[in-house]
Parts: C-alpha cells; sequence; structure tokens
C-alpha cells in the first residue's frame, strides 16, 4: 500500500478538514441548524480491514445507510457516505421538518438521503480538487442499504484499498457520526500521493523525507 510522509499526511487531513468544512456549511442550509463536522481521522486500509472497523463500531442493528459517487479525473475513485440506518430517517427529518406524515417520510427516505450524500460527498470532494488544483468529475449518487461488508463490496476486490475518514456530525444536541470511504486502487493512491507532494511543494516548498 502506498505509504505517506508525516507532512504529507498532514497535509492530507488539512485538505480534508477544509473539505468537511465546506461539507458543514453544505449541510447546515440542508436542515436549517447549525452543523459542526470534527477534523477528519484518515486511516489507510484494505476494503476487508475497513468493513471490520465499520462493523466494529457500528450502533442499533449494525447497517448502514450508504450513499456513493464515482469520481474521475485527477484520481480514481468511488467515494461513500454512509450513516447508522437508524439515523438516516432523523436526518431526513431534519431536512423536511416535523409536520411530515411518517408514511411520507419514509417513501422519500432513499431520494433525499442520495440528495444528502450529494451534497456533501460533492462539497468535500470539490474543495480538495480545487485546492490541489485538479478536476474530478462525479457520477449521480447510488442508494444502498446494508452491513458494512455489503456496502464496500460494491467497489472493489477485498484488497482494495480505502482511504478511510471518520467524522462526527455535530446538530446541535445530536451527535451523528457518519464514515467517509474513499475506494482507490494502488494507482490511484500513487496519483494522490502526487498530488498532496504538489501541493505542498506550491505552498512550503517542497516535501521533507
Amino acid at each position: 500500500m502506498v505509504r505517506l510522509t508525516d507532512l504529507e499526511h498532514d497535509a492530507l487531513v488539512e485538505l480534508f478538514n477544509i473539505g468537511v468544512g465546506q461539507a458543514a456549511a453544505a449541510m447546515s442550509e440542508i436542515v436549517s441548524e447549525t452543523v459542526a463536522m470534527s477534523v477528519p481521522a484518515i486511516s489507510f486500509l484494505t476494503r476487508a480491514a475497513a468493513a471490520r472497523l465499520l462493523a466494529s463500531r457500528s450502533t442499533g442493528n449494525g447497517r448502514l445507510c450508504g450513499i456513493s459517487q464515482h469520481y474521475s479525473g485527477a484520481f480514481e475513485t468511488e467515494a461513500i457516505l454512509m450513516f447508522p440506518e437508524e439515523k438516516s430517517q432523523e436526518i431526513v427529518r431534519l431536512m423536511v421538518g416535523d409536520t411530515m406524515p411518517l408514511a411520507e417520510l419514509s417513501a422519500m427516505e432513499q431520494e433525499a438521503m442520495s440528495e444528502i450524500g450529494n451534497i456533501l460527498l460533492n462539497s468535500c470532494v470539490g474543495a480538495l480538487a480545487n485546492l490541489l488544483g485538479r478536476e474530478l468529475q462525479g457520477s449521480l449518487p447510488d442508494y444502498h442499504v446494508g452491513y458494512s461488508e455489503d456496502i464496500l463490496v460494491r467497489a472493489g476486490s477485498a484488497e482494495t484499498a480505502v482511504l478511510m475518514l471518520h467524522i462526527e456530525f455535530m446538530i446541535e444536541r445530536r451527535q451523528i457520526t457518519g464514515d467517509v470511504a474513499f475506494i482507490m486502487d494502488m494507482t490511484a493512491l500513487q496519483d494522490l500521493k502526487q498530488h498532496v507532494a504538489a501541493f505542498l511543494e506550491r505552498t512550503v516548498g517542497g516535501v521533507q523525507p
């Protein structure tokens, strides 16, 4: 697996932190409440290890609501936003308000979560692409519900690399924990590393060994 230097890792955390900040602002607009997101914790794992990690910290029935989009351009990746399944309806309720009947809320859950995923992923990935000075084009969102292995298996083999971001979403007194996974092959990871190194070259004058 591609390894980052400490400086490259810190730069990538900061790049994603800016992207997450923009995603938080976008989500605030959706739910009409102030949304804060934690500094993302980044780890590089195989897809199988990422599935085990998600399962180990899952709540409720362990099933996840996943919204995925494929991005191409500077590097190829499948980005997946994941929430615990039992939180998805709560998020949609925040989006549409308290007056909608439960039956109608359930009927629109997939469409609403897909739109939320589209906005959050594009905000995060768009900020990353802009800061790197590169272009990334995204597909339409794909919605799925299942266990962590079910969701991640759609995006590659068990040994495919996963760049995992762990983010906490804070909406007033609610605490909703979400994850964003970027599924990449070795070529894509190498491309990402090169773009981060180029970013550091432009901003701090070079990457230290």
